[in-house]
């Protein structure tokens, strides 16, 4: 086995990243009264909010600029209104509209709704409703033909476009209103309410060629660990899709023997995992700050608004907030879909690095503008889909059991190990239950078992 590195100054808090140590490395709302709310330490409870590490306590209060006490008191908060959120977004059904946080510590939920005869239910539940036009599905269409569109025309000048869910819209981000109008028209969307933010900034992948900590890909590319998985017996890590292709070999921060791209996707997705040698172990540890690690217990998707950090191995352990969720974004190399814009700062060679939100992972780092001297925009590959996508079980505090079962619609039985996406049914013990918020589920997540995560229907 590995001994653990001793570098000292910056660099000790670099040495072990990622999850990998290395030790060798209906109409309800209208029907009837609303459900009644889930105490929120029951909530904090499940998502592991009310037991923060420091390192994530400290990198919050630092980067949000919060006073002792409301970065413990945020992360409770969030885990609370993603059950609320949960519930109403199942409540309201197609008239549901979008949900986000607003304040300095999350303790403002909005809930959007198409008819204003459901802000009485919103209420109910203790959030804020706003009514808008259009629900969160046309604006996914209207974002599914920017992304058609995006195939077959050039995005250097367009190359950020996502779902706006508090300006209930889909903005296009681009260089010159010229280059955002021409992409819009290709799509036939131009009637569609399309929003178009103009900023010089070009994302680009944060991939490097410079030697240091992290892992290396063919012992030229550096990228960072993400979180430990297990497919199988195999142990391994995931990471983004354009670190390395398919049967890469990889080496460690020392740059020992490791492991090998078992299978990578990108553009379209920026995902991959490394299936690494007995010389390493799969934990749920993250690096923080100082050589301190906060432990992953789960990957329960966070609200539009809710704080989130990042380790990575060039400029280690920084937060901030979620912007939106379903953004695509038009690299050099290619466009992809369904990432996460944040407000966290990156820089070259962070690229595969976690996102946490409290001790819930969310994904990894694809890319980004700007760095972390005068701050930045950065844009992460959610998880839940690189577990579905590659038949994982993310490796998680507390012990789990069960291997992911086979990724299907309609009502299933429930099973440890698979994803579920929000609003999903199936049937546990004979019981119905609906998903209030999409994750992966784990042996003590049992529907009955986890009102934070499930509602009896």
């Amino acid at each position: 086995m590995l001994g653990r590195h001793t570098a000292a100054g910056r660099r000790t808090a670099l040495t072990v990243f990622g999850a990998l140590v290395l030790s060798g490395v209906t109409s309800a709302a209208a029907a009837g009264p609303p459900p009644a709310p889930v105490p929120a330490s029951i909530a904090a409870q499940t998502l592991g909010a009310d037991r923060p590490s420091a390192a994530v306590l400290r990198a919050l209060e630092r980067d949000l600029k919060l006073k002792p006490g409301q970065a413990a008191d945020r992360l409770v908060n969030e885990a609370e209104a993603g059950v609320r959120a949960g519930r109403l977004r199942n409540s309201l059904g197609e008239r549901f509209a979008g949900a986000w946080l607003r304040g300095t510590t999350s303790a403002e939920l909005t809930v959007a709704t198409t008819r204003a005869a459901d802000v009485a239910a919103i209420k109910a539940q203790g959030a804020k409703a706003a009514v808008v036009k259009r629900p969160l599905s046309e604006l996914r269409a209207v974002k599914e033909k920017l992304d058609s569109t995006a195939s077959r025309v050039k995005t250097r000048d367009t190359p950020v476009w996502y779902v706006d869910v508090p300006t209930n819209r889909v903005v296009v981000q681009a260089t010159k209103q010229s280059a955002a109008d021409a992409f819009i028209k290709a799509a036939g969307v131009q009637d569609e309410g399309v929003g178009v933010r103009v900023s010089a900034q070009r994302p680009r992948l944060l991939a490097d060629l410079v030697g240091g900590e992290a892992y290396y890909i063919e012992g030229t590319a550096r990228c960072s660990i993400g979180f430990s998985v297990t497919k199988g017996e195999q142990q391994g890590f995931a990471s983004a899709g354009h670190c390395g292709n398919e049967g890469d070999s990889t080496t460690g921060s020392n740059m020992a023997t490791q492991g090998t791209f078992e299978a990578s996707t990108f553009p379209g997705k920026d995902m991959s995992w490394v299936g690494v040698n007995s010389d390493w172990t799969a934990t749920a540890d993250v690096a923080g700050e100082d050589g301190e690690r906060t432990q992953v217990t789960g990957s329960v998707q966070a609200l539009v608004g809710a704080s989130i950090c990042r380790s990575g191995s060039t400029t280690g352990w920084h937060c901030g907030t979620i912007e939106q969720h379903d953004t695509s974004v038009s690299y050099s190399q290619g466009t992809v879909d369904g990432v996460t814009e944040t407000t966290v700062c990156a820089e070259p060679g962070d690229s595969g690095g976690p996102y946490l939100s409290g001790s819930q992972a969310q994904g990894v780092t694809s890319g980004g503008s700007g760095d972390c001297t005068d701050g930045g925009t950065t844009f992460y590959q959610p998880i839940n889909p690189i577990l579905s996508d590659f038949g994982l079980v993310l490796k998680t505090a507390a012990a789990q059991k069960g291997a992911p079962a086979p990724q299907d619609n309609g009502t299933l039985t429930w099973s440890a190990g698979r994803v579920y996406e929000a609003g999903t049914t199936v049937t546990h013990a004979g019981v119905r239950y609906q998903c209030l918020q999409t994750h992966q589920a784990q042996g003590r997540w049992s529907p009955v078992a986890t009102p934070a995560l499930w509602q009896k229907v």
